[in-house]
């Protein structure tokens, strides 16, 4: 009785669900009964009622110290993106989190949620601000009350006695949610999408992003678990050391060192599908660049845009013809190469023609169409002109479609940027070229799995992201662009297919189906990059696999919320008749 009368006060205080508003009468009996199951809680407060001191197991940080640990979290993670790029700090971040998350009420692990929020995605989305500093504030505001909304999910999963778990399934469900919505989703800030150059990242290609995202988050978790036993192993000022404190590190460490043990296997896998007799084909990126200009009107003057990149295939072309460059099988330009519709401007036509005839190989051109208006990759043969064209199907909000158009005109000139919405497409295109089977993704198209998983389904053997960072490096960030070379570098392993960066101002790359860099350009220049790649048709596990590991990883975050929900309401009901 005397050990239940130490834990019962301290810890009902933080079981919010299992309380009267007032905080004055509880369910002890439920309380009680789940802190017994847990012997290093029970140990935890057993130390207490013998010396005294605050144990961080039993009740959290302080708030001042867990906004701190939330506040280095969400930087920390951050900096595991690009162009920091410390991809450790993908297990960091969320081990930060779920510390400072730990008995927390609702509205401290709201705030908690909310700091973490901005420390994280502010500096991640920094590059928006080029497009305009409310743009930046709105995405990255958006971003952080969904998160923190989302982490009082997390807060009631840390109830569980299998916690870990429960932290890994809830990061991809939150992803999950991020990436559809609002407005269509936006999936940046992925934990996956940070590993491109990690021993970990082999794992796409066994149940995707989301299995990635899985693995890194339950280590996280169980760091965050050896770090909240560690430090209630101090009882007035004196080491404990009973055999609950020694287990209060022991079975975590061994947890942290399974779960890192795992992820990082995942450079053992023998995901590289390289197989003898597999065709190649020497692929070509154009990066023509644009005006670096202080403007988005500046950047959009369409003929020296387009200009631009049939001048570096003309000196292609000549390097070809001069015997110092390999004649490619295929040649692609970037997402808004040509912003003016070639079927109906005679001048932006011949530009297009004379580039593609002289290098006499098919060009894959980024143009803006018309009636109505597509962003569109159009593929231009040589001697005969457009011959099929991908739609982009997952348009930009506030970019190429306009949600608040009204509103949003009684403040910014946004909506006269894009006056009319995009139509988007509805399939995925497959361009045959010789042995080529060629997929097209646009743009931010290459964060969204089904999109890219679709151009594989359909029988690319070749993928390409055709994209336009000019928009986002005005002031020198490398943010955006980097961002998305590793996603781009992720989906090549994932898929095991060589993928082709073209950018208009860079990063332009070629991608091996390991993920490697074959060639990439640097930044505001013109360029132009070439390398032999394999055409593989093999399918990954997760292909085959698809959304089940998201489907299954997600519902299973869903039923254990459900779970605890459920027991709060039979708790309260019981307590309800026993008065």
């Amino acid at each position: 009785m005397l050990a239940r009368a130490a834990i019962a006060p301290g810890y009902a205080r933080h079981n919010w669900m299992f309380a009267h508003r007032g905080g004055k009468s509880c369910c002890r009996g439920s309380v009680l009964r789940a802190s017994q199951r847990d012997a290093g809680l029970a140990d935890a407060a057993r130390g207490e009622a013998r010396g005294g001191a605050r144990s961080v197991l039993r009740d959290g940080l302080r708030t001042w110290q867990a906004l701190l640990v939330a506040l280095a979290g969400g930087l920390g993670l951050a900096a595991a993106f690009p162009p920091v790029g410390i991809w450790p700090l993908a297990v960091v971040g969320p081990a930060l989190l779920a510390v400072a998350l730990w008995q927390r009420s609702l509205r401290g692990s709201f705030l908690v949620g909310l700091i973490f929020g901005l420390a994280y995605f502010v500096p991640l989305l920094s590059w928006v601000v080029n497009v305009a500093w409310y743009a930046w504030a709105g995405l990255a505001g958006a971003d952080t009350v969904l998160f923190a909304v989302l982490a009082l999910g997390q807060r009631l999963l840390l109830r569980l006695r299998p916690w870990p778990l429960a932290v890994g399934v809830w990061w991809v469900a939150a992803e999950s949610l991020r990436d559809r919505w609002p407005f269509g989703g936006f999936p940046w800030g992925r934990l996956a999408m940070s590993q491109a150059g990690a021993p970990t990242v082999n794992w796409v290609a066994v149940g995707g992003p989301y299995l990635l995202t899985f693995l890194l988050a339950l280590t996280g978790a169980c760091l965050a678990w050896l770090i909240l036993g560690s430090t209630s192993g101090a009882v007035a000022g004196r080491a404990v050391t009973s055999l609950g404190a020694l287990r209060r590190r022991a079975v975590p460490l061994a947890g942290l060192i399974v779960a890192a043990g795992v992820a990082v296997a995942g450079a053992l896998l023998p995901v590289d599908g390289a197989a003898p007799g597999t065709p190649t084909a020497v692929v070509a990126a154009i990066q023509g660049n644009v005006p670096h200009a202080r403007n988005l009107p500046d950047l959009l003057r369409e003929d020296t845009v387009t200009t631009n990149h049939a001048d570096v295939t003309l000196r292609l072309a000549s390097r070809i013809q001069a015997g110092h460059e390999p004649a490619p099988d295929l040649v692609i330009w970037p997402e808004n190469s040509t912003d003016q519709d070639p079927r109906l401007n005679p001048f932006i036509y011949s530009l297009i023609s004379n580039a593609v005839n002289r290098i006499d190989r098919p060009v894959l051109v980024g143009a803006v169409l018309q009636n109505p208006v597509r962003n569109a990759g159009l593929l231009w043969l040589p001697h005969h002109g457009p011959a099929g064209a991908y739609i982009k199907r997952q348009l930009v909000p506030f970019g190429e479609v306009i949600p608040f158009r009204s509103l949003l005109d009684t403040f910014t000139s946004l909506p006269s940027l894009q006056p009319v919405n995009f139509t988007p497409g509805h399939k995925a295109v497959v361009f045959h070229i010789g042995k080529i089977r060629l997929g097209d993704v646009i743009c931010y198209e290459v964060g969204f799995d089904g999109l890219v998983s679709s151009e594989v389904a359909a029988g690319a053997n070749l993928l390409t992201v055709q994209t336009n960072d000019a928009d986002f490096e005005l002031d020198g960030q490398t943010g955006e662009t980097l961002q998305q070379l590793a996603m781009a570098r992720v989906r090549a392993v994932e898929h095991d297919r060589a993928v082709v960066v073209a950018s208009t101002t860079g990063v332009s790359a070629i991608i091996a189906p390991n993920g490697n860099l074959l060639a990439r350009t640097t930044l505001w220049r013109p360029a132009s990059v070439e390398a032999r790649v394999p055409l593989r048709t093999v399918t990954t596990l997760a292909d085959r696999l698809g959304g089940w590991p998201e489907v299954i990883l997600t519902g299973s975050a869903i039923a254990a919320l459900a779970w605890i929900l459920a027991g709060a309401a039979l708790a309260r009901r019981r307590r309800t008749a026993a008065e």
